[in-house]
């Protein structure tokens, strides 16, 4: 063998050792740290599995208890050989129980969901609040129980974020950890609510950690895994909706018009998103403008949505029956278009009178009403070139909630993995492009994000916004006595002339003055409204910039890792 053939075989064996010699380290120092979080990942996706496969019991058991009913799938049918008291009576109670709960176990009689599990990730290391949190769940299940028109998915989500929240507490994780094992809680409470184990996982990543660093994908899908292995040992490898064989598209022809639904379904989903922000702004006006207690809140809209299931009973509950029976095509247009309206008025009763639930379920059973209907009128107007209208229903009902939830690769995945047809994949893709587009125009990105940005904090903007309210001036401030400290009366000439800053506000706040005033620091106070404004030291431009350069590299360092 020729000198440069042994010379290259030696190095490349002398790389493979030391290849081997490195990973054996690694895996001696770190692997089993590395394997240790992968086993408290599936523990937490254990535990939020079986807390969304209860949830789901619950409701059911609840449902069949007060209604008397065998088969809550078919509740919406039942309804009508109910007493008319009876029908309005056990929404407006639940609607009172829940109001006691959330008045007693929040601080402002507001459930929590989907929305305030990302501002976790997002601003609180992966907590949530723990005390709130589990009555918002109570509450949320009364909701579903007794006639509440929501989801039950987002209550869910923020169950399993409470339950990482004791875990990273217990294990006293850093942010990076917290924020995983909230992404496996999630992941495992999607996926056991819908046999949906990929659209769990992808959902925790798009959705909640909002980005897809690696790292966080293998304890990810472990958790997500968990998560679906239980609902499939209770429920087994059923889908949630059964569709009847929809034959192929013609998609030559026919594709335009899936992006005229994806458009129209993006209007929907705006109509539907701005109709709970509508009525939540009503119902704070009223509350304030009548005196009404926040904890009757909940049990007028019980009222308002059992008077309405006297002649509409479809609205009750999260709807699945008439989601299915859009999807199998069995409602005619007026129906249709009537169910659609009234849903879309229930959900924003409910969540606008803070019953509790989430909007995944109703965004899918809006959305397959949309769809149903453009697919009925189209396949009507042109019968010769149109494929079923029930894979219009599917495209629309995973268009909406994909614009709703802000989230159209895991919504995708979702529908896809809720019906089992993956044939139809490039018009559902087509439709939920297309309304996610629209919508994030028209919105803040999501219902969620949007709900964020109504309260003052702005996520959807992205780190460069959010990271600004993290940090409080006076933690960043230098002190009178500290090296490199503005001197006194140079501070009070500021405060003179009414340049200054109380100390506990934050970056968010400060930034901009430096702006207006042009000046190196500025002076921080403590105000009061009794008392002059006492000099607690300064805030200098360049410690503010360090401090939110140093959290955007670390952010950018933790997406990609």
């Amino acid at each position: 063998m020729p000198p440069q053939d042994n010379a290259f075989f030696s190095q490349q064996l002398h790389q493979a050792l030391g290849g081997c010699k490195q990973g054996w380290t690694v895996l001696r120092t770190r692997g089993p740290g590395k394997i240790t979080f992968w086993f408290i990942a599936l523990l937490v996706g254990i535990a939020a599995g079986f807390a969304a496969l209860f949830f789901r019991k619950g409701i059911n058991w609840l449902q069949a208890t007060l209604y008397g009913t065998d088969d809550v799938q078919f509740l919406h049918s039942f309804l009508a050989g109910l007493p008319w008291y009876w029908v309005v009576l056990i929404p407006t109670l639940g609607g009172l129980l829940v109001g006691l709960i959330l008045h007693r176990f929040t601080r402002d009689g507001r459930a929590r969901s989907v929305g305030d599990v990302i501002l976790g990730a997002a601003l609180h290391d992966g907590r949530v609040e723990t005390r709130a949190g589990v009555a918002s769940a109570l509450a949320s299940l009364i909701t579903l129980s007794t006639g509440g028109s929501s989801g039950r998915e987002g209550p869910v989500v923020h169950l399993a974020a409470v339950i990482s929240t004791k875990v990273s507490r217990f294990i006293k994780a850093d942010g990076i950890t917290g924020r995983d094992l909230l992404g496996c809680a999630v992941a495992a409470a999607v996926s056991a609510s819908f046999n949906a184990p990929i659209a769990g996982a992808l959902f925790a990543l798009e959705v909640v950690l909002r980005h897809f660093a690696v790292h966080a994908f293998a304890p990810i899908v472990i958790a997500s895994a968990a998560g679906t292995v239980i609902n499939r040992l209770e429920f087994g490898g059923l889908t949630e909706f059964v569709l009847p064989s929809l034959g192929d598209v013609q998609f030559y022809v026919e594709l335009p018009a899936f992006l005229l639904l994806g458009l129209t379904c993006g209007l929907v989903s705006v109509v539907l998103m701005r109709s709970i922000f509508w009525a939540e702004d009503f119902g704070n006006y009223l509350q304030a403008r009548t005196g009404l207690a926040r904890w009757l809140r909940p049990a007028v809209a019980g009222a308002i949505l059992g008077i309405i299931a006297l002649w509409f009973p479809h609205i009750i509950g999260v709807g699945y029956e008439t989601t299915s029976r859009a999807l199998v095509g069995e409602l005619v247009l007026h129906e249709v278009i009537i169910f659609a309206v009234l849903k879309v008025a229930a959900v924003a009763i409910t969540l606008g009178g803070r019953m509790g639930g989430g909007v995944f379920s109703p965004s899918l059973m809006v959305g397959a009403l949309t769809g149903l209907a453009f697919g009925l009128i189209a396949t009507g107007v042109f019968p010769e070139i149109s494929g079923s209208s029930s894979l219009y229903a599917l495209a629309g009902m995973g268009a909406v909630a994909a614009a709703v939830l802000g989230a159209p690769i895991s919504t995708t995945l979702i529908v896809f993995e809720m019906t089992g047809d993956w044939q139809t994949g490039l018009a559902v893709m087509v439709a939920v492009s297309m309304s996610t587009a629209l919508a994030s125009k028209l919105v803040d990105r999501s219902f969620f994000l949007t709900q964020m940005e109504r309260r003052g904090i702005h996520l959807a903007a992205g780190p460069q916004a959010y990271l600004l309210s993290m940090f409080m001036v006076g933690r960043i401030m230098r002190r009178p006595d500290d090296e490199g400290a503005a001197s006194e009366d140079a501070c009070w000439d500021l405060i003179d002339k009414g340049t200054y800053i109380d100390g506990s506000a934050t970056l968010e706040a400060a930034l901009p003055l430096f702006d207006q005033t042009h000046s190196n620091f500025i002076p921080v106070v403590t105000l009061s409204a009794d008392a002059p404004p006492e000099l607690l030291g300064a805030l200098f431009h360049v410690d503010a910039l360090k401090a939110y350069n140093r959290a955007l590299a670390a952010t950018a360092a933790e997406e990609h890792s």
